[in-house]
């Protein structure tokens, strides 16, 4: 019996032993779970940083390509001043008779075409107004009136001439439009 009371206690013991034993294993994996999240904590924050730096670096990389293509918009801006000016004395030069006028209004229009060719190659594009159907987008309507044969809101003058730079309206057209009423 003695046997029997010492076989139960060392079950007993075992058993016991086996549970502390299973204790332990519970408090080290706990550490080892915190571990784990803390981990897939920092993975996250760490793929949401390299996410943030790549939106970042493609903003950066947006704002340098639009400086680049609308850095100059300020100088072109002013430079149609210049070149409407040609326009107004190829104008006004064209009703001129004399000789000598004629030769000159020829140089003239030789640079006026090669300046408007040179702020194309900026970029600088005229927006076409006359015999399009007026866009207030593009065109700023100045009057109406009655032409006929014109459709209404087809464009059938144009005062000053509007220009676009890579797509960008820079100025509209002020322009005079069709109206259907006499």
């Amino acid at each position: 019996m003695e046997q029997n009371e010492n076989l139960n206690d060392k079950k007993g013991e075992e058993a016991g032993e086996e549970k502390v034993e299973a204790q332990d294993v519970n408090t080290e994996a706990a550490p080892e779970a915190a571990t784990k999240k803390d981990e897939v904590d920092y993975k996250a924050k760490y793929f949401y940083i390299a996410a943030e730096m790549d939106n970042y670096r493609k903003r950066m990389e947006r704002e340098r390509e639009n400086l680049v293509k609308f850095g100059n918009e300020r100088v072109l801006s002013d430079l149609i001043e210049v070149m409407d000016n040609f326009e107004r004395t190829i104008q006004m030069l064209k009703f001129d008779e004399d000789e000598k006028m004629k030769n000159i209004l020829t140089g003239l229009e030789m640079v006026s075409k090669q300046f408007l060719d040179t702020l194309t190659k900026h970029g600088l594009t005229p927006v076409e107004a006359i015999g399009k159907d007026f866009d207030p987008n593009f065109h700023e309507a100045m009057a109406q009136e009655y032409v006929e044969g014109k459709k209404p809101n087809e464009v059938i003058k144009e005062y000053q001439k509007g220009y676009t730079l890579n797509g960008r309206l820079i100025r509209a057209s002020k322009v005079v439009v069709a109206s259907d009423k006499q």
